[in-house]
C-alpha cells in the first residue's frame, strides 16, 4: 500500500540515493578521522597521570599543537612545545630524550586525535616508548581535558616550536 504525501506518491530517485550514499560516506570519513586508531601500540595516560609523571620525571611530556593552540590557552605545565608539523620534529624530539632514550614520551594535542595518530606513527617509525594522553588539552570522549581538569598551563612565550 502506498501512502500520499499532499497528494503525491514519493518515490526514492536516483539523485535522493546518491545525495543519501554521499551522507552516508561523509559521516564515515568524519567518524574514522575523529577516532583514536585502534592499533595504537603505546599506553594511554589521563592528563592527571601525564602531569604527575611529567613533574616527577618518569615521562617527557610533548605538546604537539601548534604555537596558536599554545597562545590560546598556554601549554601544559612540564611539556615541552614541539609542533607536530615541523619539518625537524623527530629529532627535536630525539633531543629530548637524548640523555634517556627509554623514557617514555607522552604527546597531547587538544583532543586526542592528533597525538594519537603521531603517536602511531612515531610507533610505525620504530619509537618504542610513545604515550598518548586522548583527552588533550581541550577535553574528549576519554575524559576531561587538560583544562577542565585545572592542571597547571605555562605561557607560551613565542620561543621553540
Amino acid at each position: 500500500m502506498e501512502r500520499k504525501l499532499n497528494g503525491m506518491v514519493p518515490r526514492m530517485t536516483r539523485r535522493w540515493l546518491l545525495l543519501a550514499g554521499i551522507a552516508a560516506l561523509g559521516a564515515w570519513g568524519i567518524r574514522q578521522y575523529r577516532l583514536i586508531p585502534p592499533d595504537f601500540p603505546g599506553g594511554t595516560l589521563t592528563a592527571g597521570e601525564a602531569f604527575e609523571a611529567a613533574q616527577s620525571g618518569r615521562i617527557v611530556l610533548v605538546d604537539i599543537r601548534t604555537p596558536q593552540e599554545w597562545r590560546r590557552t598556554g601549554i601544559a605545565r612540564g611539556a615541552h612545545p614541539i609542533d607536530m608539523r615541523r619539518e625537524d620534529f623527530r629529532a627535536a624530539l630525539d633531543d629530548l630524550t637524548a640523555e634517556n632514550p627509554s623514557r617514555p614520551v607522552a604527546l597531547i594535542c587538544a583532543r586526542g586525535v592528533r597525538s594519537a595518530r603521531l603517536g602511531n606513527a612515531l610507533a610505525e617509525a620504530g619509537y618504542d616508548n610513545i604515550l598518548d594522553v586522548p583527552e588533550g588539552m581541550l577535553g574528549s570522549r576519554a575524559g576531561p581535558g587538560w583544562l577542565a581538569s585545572d592542571l597547571p598551563v605555562t605561557a607560551y612565550s613565542g620561543g621553540a616550536g
